[in-house]
């Protein structure tokens, strides 16, 4: 690059220098070696060029910042004999930093008009030269401005050059903070042009928005870069700072300062004061149109439920209750959603993006929210094929008890002894489903033992005429008593009746208490389980000796 060729330009200084005699010390015999590694280096360049002659200069540069770091710690422990030598050591560096400076604003003042007068395919090839030199160019101000430091320490400063220093780096922080805002403008509106802009025209508008971000980015590290200094040289930064934050929107130390906080805060009260004054009246109105329609699809709302809830409610449609709250549940949220659409669409919302932005947003969700998805699939499975209603007694995904509340998630069911168990809609579908009270009938089943050596005719008399006494037990069907087991220790009978299921626990227990009564009268044995024991007794003679 040829901007790198100023150090053999700048260096002929030090060639040309008279050198002084040596200090005793290593230190100042390092900086002298350092300087005539300097002086040899640049004979070398003079007979090299290109890539060859780029790598010298950067050795060279090296070299110049090994001479700096010894200086950085030889300054502080100076003493009167060797303040001379340092005094000399750093009025060089002075006067090499001040010809860089004048050499590398030549450089970029020259590269800037070629930058403006190329077309945009080379100007993202210049680009990032013209960053590297800037970049340089900032740091050669920064370490010029530690060598004045060095001279006020040494006793001999130069105010003029300092006040000189002071004034470029203030016209220099205005012009970039100016640069920056061009430029920040620039990539905003290319950015705009780019979203309404056709396809064929989105390509050439891609390449100036890329050279945009790119200039904002090199004016934003250079103004940050020379804010560090000024406030170092004691000027005021407060706007550049505001300006980054609001460019970068990083928020920094800085933005803690008083000033800066100040200057933020008063600057957003006058953009918000501006935009209230321009935009509230045209806002007003919107909002007024905004009310109006959600207004109106909310009675649409209620008017769509009530007729959804006189539909799902006519006797000859068989609908279980979650499905008639299903269907009316959605119907009125349906229209709400499409007049909350029509709402936004009226106050100028771009209906495109938040619609997109809502399926983004479900798949997202969908992913995180998987359990009660399914719990929402198990919920429809529910819906659609009805294996129980409200009111219906269950037994399903390991409880049992009343239906109390469905809903598309879960199912909140009463048990019998009046707990609240609020299950899973994948829970309950993935499991066996048992509905007690879906049939009008049930039939009760029990299981009545007697004695062997009861009347087998006489028992099965009394269980059939307690049975058709009851006034529960239905006659059609007919109940079934069978002599059913020769257990163990019992003949056992069946007894089979059919209730309506509302009555069944009622029978269950009535006849069970009556069979226990009748037998007793009747002299019918209902015998435990019992064991018989053989003992064998063996005489002593047949004994084994």
């Amino acid at each position: 690059m040829r901007w790198l060729l100023f150090p053999c330009l700048l260096l002929s200084f030090l060639v040309l220098a008279e050198p002084e005699a040596a200090s005793p010390s290593n230190e100042f015999e390092r900086i002298e070696k350092l300087e005539q590694d300097i002086n040899q280096l640049y004979r070398e360049a003079q007979n090299q060029s290109g890539t060859a002659r780029n790598i010298i200069d950067m050795q060279m540069l090296k070299k110049n910042e090994d001479i700096r770091s010894e200086l950085e710690a030889l300054i502080p422990k100076r003493t009167d004999e060797n303040t001379p030598t340092l005094l000399k050591f750093v009025r060089v560096q002075v006067d090499y930093l001040k010809m860089a400076m004048t050499f590398l604003l030549k450089q970029i003042n020259k590269m800037q008009s070629e930058l403006d007068a190329a077309d945009a395919e080379q100007r993202l090839l210049m680009q990032k030269t013209l960053h590297e030199v800037t970049r340089f160019y900032h740091q050669i101000m920064q370490e010029q401005w530690v060598n004045f430091q060095w001279l006020r320490t040494l006793g001999h400063p130069l105010d003029k050059a300092e006040s000189a220093l002071i004034d470029t780096v203030s016209q220099r922080i205005d012009f970039v903070s100016a640069k920056l805002t061009f430029d920040h403008q620039q990539e905003t509106m290319l950015t705009k042009q780019i979203k309404a802009a056709a396809e064929a025209e989105k390509s050439s508008l891609q390449i100036q928005h890329i050279l945009a971000q790119r200039q904002v980015v090199s004016d934003t590290e250079e103004l940050k870069n020379l804010v560090t200094l000024a406030r170092d040289m004691g000027l005021d930064t407060t706007e550049m700072t505001k300006q980054l934050f609001e460019v970068t929107g990083d928020l920094t130390n800085e933005l803690m300062n008083t000033k800066v906080l100040v200057s933020l805060i008063s600057g957003w009260t006058k953009n918000l004061k501006d935009w209230v004054f321009q935009n509230t009246p045209q806002a007003l109105f919107k909002l007024f149109i905004f009310m109006v329609i959600l207004f109106i699809f909310r009675l649409l709302k209620l008017l769509t439920r009530r007729i959804v809830t006189r539909a799902v409610s006519s006797p000859t449609l068989k609908m279980t209750q979650l499905m008639k709250e299903f269907f009316i549940s959605m119907s009125g949220n349906i229209v709400f959603v499409i007049g909350l659409l029509i709402a936004l669409s009226q106050i100028g919302l771009n209906l495109a993006p938040v619609l997109t932005g809502f399926g983004v947003a479900g798949v997202i969700i969908g992913f995180a929210l998987q359990d009660t998805l399914s719990n929402f699939a198990s919920g429809m499975m529910l819906l659609i094929y009805r294996p129980f209603d409200v009111d219906d007694y269950v037994e399903a995904g390991g409880t049992s008890g009343k239906v109390s509340h469905m809903s598309l998630v879960n199912t909140t069911i009463k048990t019998f002894d009046n707990q609240i168990l609020i299950v899973p809609n994948s829970k309950i579908w993935g499991d066996t489903i048992k509905n007690i009270t879906h049939e009008r009938v049930r039939r009760v089943d029990m299981v009545f033992g007697i004695g062997y050596n009861d009347d087998i005719e006489k028992t099965e008399r009394i269980l059939h005429d307690i049975l058709d006494k009851h006034p529960a037990v239905l006659r059609v069907p007919e109940a079934n008593i069978r002599l059913h087991t020769l257990n163990t220790s019992s003949v056992d009978f069946i007894v089979r009746p059919w209730v309506k299921t509302e009555d069944y626990w009622d029978v269950y227990w009535d006849v069970t208490r009556e069979v226990k009564m009748r037998f007793d009268r009747e002299g019918i044995s209902i015998p435990y389980p019992q064991q018989d024991v053989h003992l064998h007794m063996v005489s002593e003679e047949k004994k084994p000796k």
